[in-house]
């Protein structure tokens, strides 16, 4: 979930590092430090906080040199402070380590180098891997920091730099996303993912598990621990350095709000048979054959958080037109808990950065056990992607704010399409997938439309700000939407919400229920609604106030609800892509009007990357 970047190449070091790590800041926001190779020594500068709180505090005292790593934490052994702030030095200060993962045995490491007359500074896991290299030095960086990382359990994305070694950086991966940039004119970059490189570079290397990265100024060689040579292939991203600037919003999510209707114009493009009523997935055909699909009799989609919302969405909708058997799984249990898999079984794991440490480990777990892997991720050249059978794209672009908005849109978008894919030879769903195929080709505009009530929905918000509890209840195909509607407003604005399915209320919520519960319902004209409608009279004969989301032209609600946000109809297992955008909306006003910061909300990180 941290951040870290690394530059060698004929340019001062330090501007370049903190360029960087504001790009990265989304992986975390405790601390932040550079560290360069400066006239024999390696002049560190870090602190707690803010990229732009350590930026200010080094001022034009930039450290010299051309060669340098740099690190912005979230925080997982020590507290945000000084001390625990990256890069770790070993006794000598000849060695700088930046690091994002957990080393696992870093207590019996520590104890370990401590025997061995070694003084440890902070509280972190990390400060033990520049012990370890100083301890396994002998005249060779790489080899130092291979022999380092042998003794370690855990997962790893580091950088290494060294007074020894000045011209030479040193980065190695397992578990943790890195990559190299490769730049013109003897320039070179180490970071967590390109956002950090695109400005200068969009040649990368995508290291893989195992890797470990010899980065000179004349360039590069990977091998793994053991020194075997490895030969990696360089990719080209497609964005630019536009595509992750806020243009003009006053915050990446609100700008990715407003992408929507192009992010999930960018899902489908190419990809809709309208008269098959089916989806071209190049991405699947090579490895699941929609014509083999019989072949399973089970499919699992894994995920977590948003990414999960979105595949429960998705079981509805494949239950309900591939007629196969389907569970949704946090990934994070059902990599712990022995699942019964085999041949017959189809695991699709969804993420939106394809480095979810959790989902990864699912994958790798079903794969094990023989199950054929599928993902839906949105990184190009990310970790999930490449270790799955086959996969689909989402093409959402860069999502920078911390909580996931039109990856979750275009995840459900899809999951559609892989719905409308696995069914091509249903005879019996075609008309209905017809249906389908044309509700989404409107779903863009339809999203607009939405987004042109972001006034109303910024007025709405003023008069719900200073509450401290919200219920989000839905049914159906709206019950995943009531969870990921109280899972944006808790993530931004720490009120504390929940989503519930609307008939769950009565087992224990209802409770609750008072004037002072504003209680949003999920409720557009579809086969539930008249069940939805006796919840919302139960909330209203208990005092509590209604936010409804319902579809265009009912005023069916207007007797009952304190407040109604219309959405344009659409096909029923497509509706939650257009009624979770005024919830969107509602929670990031209400965060802004509580003066919370929306894009780096306290305590969490963009990509979790680590358990």
């Amino acid at each position: 979930m941290c951040g870290i970047v690394g530059y060698i190449g004929p340019s001062e070091a330090a501007p370049l590092l903190l360029e960087g790590l504001r790009r990265l800041e989304y992986r975390g926001y405790d601390s932040a430090g550079i560290s360069v190779c400066s006239n024999g020594a390696i002049d560190t500068r870090k602190m707690p906080g803010k990229i732009a709180d350590l930026t200010q505090a080094i001022g034009g005292d930039l450290p010299r040199g051309t060669t340098g790593i740099a690190h912005t934490r979230w925080a997982t052994h020590g507290a945000p402070n000084q001390i625990n702030a990256h890069p770790h030095h070993d006794c000598s200060g000849d060695f700088a380590v930046a690091h994002n993962g957990i080393i696992e045995n870093a207590g019996v490491l520590r104890r370990k180098l401590e025997e061995l007359g070694h003084t440890l500074q902070s509280e972190t896991d990390t400060e033990v891997l520049a012990h370890l290299i100083e301890e396994a030095y002998d005249d060779n960086l790489e080899e130092a920091v291979a022999a380092a990382l042998r003794q370690v359990d855990g997962t790893y994305g580091i950088a290494v730099v060294s007074t020894r070694d000045p011209e030479k950086l040193v980065a190695a991966r397992n578990g943790s996303p890195l990559l190299l940039g490769i730049g013109e004119g003897n320039t070179y970059f180490v970071a967590s993912d390109a956002a950090a490189v695109i400005e200068h570079t969009r040649d990368v290397v995508y290291l893989d598990d195992g890797d470990l990265a010899v980065v000179t100024r004349d360039g590069f060689r990977t091998v793994d621990l053991r020194g075997v040579p490895l030969t990696k292939e360089v990719s080209r991203v497609s964005w630019d350095l536009g595509t992750i600037e806020r243009g003009g919003f006053p915050h990446y999510m609100l700008k990715e709000i407003f992408e929507q209707p192009d992010s999930v114009r960018d899902t489908m493009r190419g990809r809709l048979l309208a008269e098959e009523g089916s989806a071209r997935l190049g991405g699947l055909s090579s490895c699941l054959p929609w014509q083999e699909i019989e072949h399973y009799n089970r499919i699992v989609l894994t995920a977590c958080g948003t990414s999960w919302h979105a595949a429960l969405i998705g079981e509805y909708m494949l239950e309900e037109f591939a007629r196969i058997p389907v569970e949704t799984e946090y990934a994070s249990e059902f990599r712990y808990r022995d699942p019964v898999l085999d041949d017959r079984s189809l695991v699709i794991a969804i993420s939106q950065s394809g480095e979810t440490a959790d989902t990864l480990a699912a994958i790798r777990e079903a794969r094990d056990k023989g199950a054929r892997v599928a993902s839906i991720v949105n990184v190009v050249g990310s970790t999930i992607a490449r270790e799955s059978d086959c996969g689909v794209y989402i093409h959402a672009g860069p999502e920078i704010g911390v909580a996931s908005t039109k990856a979750f849109t275009s995840q459900v978008v899809a999951l559609a399409l892989v719905t409308l894919y696995l069914t091509t030879g249903a005879e019996e769903t075609r008309d209905e997938a017809r249906k389908v195929v044309k509700a989404l080709s409107r779903l863009p505009d339809q999203i607009a439309q939405i987004l042109e009530r972001n006034d109303e929905l910024r007025a709405m918000a003023g008069l719900y700000h200073l509450n401290r509890n919200f219920l989000y209840l839905g049914r159906g195909y709206n019950f995943p939407v009531a969870l990921e509607g109280a899972l944006k407003l808790k993530e931004i604005s720490y009120i504390h919400a929940e989503g519930y399915p609307a008939a769950e209320m009565k087992h224990g919520p209802i409770a609750l229920i008072d004037e002072n519960m504003p209680v949003v319902v999920i409720a557009p004209r579809g086969r539930v609604y008249q069940k939805i409608l006796s919840n919302i009279e139960e909330v209203k004969a208990r005092g509590g106030r209604v936010i409804a989301i319902t579809t265009d032209g009912n005023g069916e609600l207007d007797r009952l609800a304190d407040h109604i946000v219309t959405v344009p109809t659409t096909h029923e297992m497509l509706q939650p892509v257009l009624t979770v955008i005024p919830l969107q909306l509602l929670a990031y006003h209400i965060a802004v009007l509580r003066g919370c910061n929306v894009d780096q909300p306290r305590n969490l990180a963009k990509s979790v990357t680590v358990e």
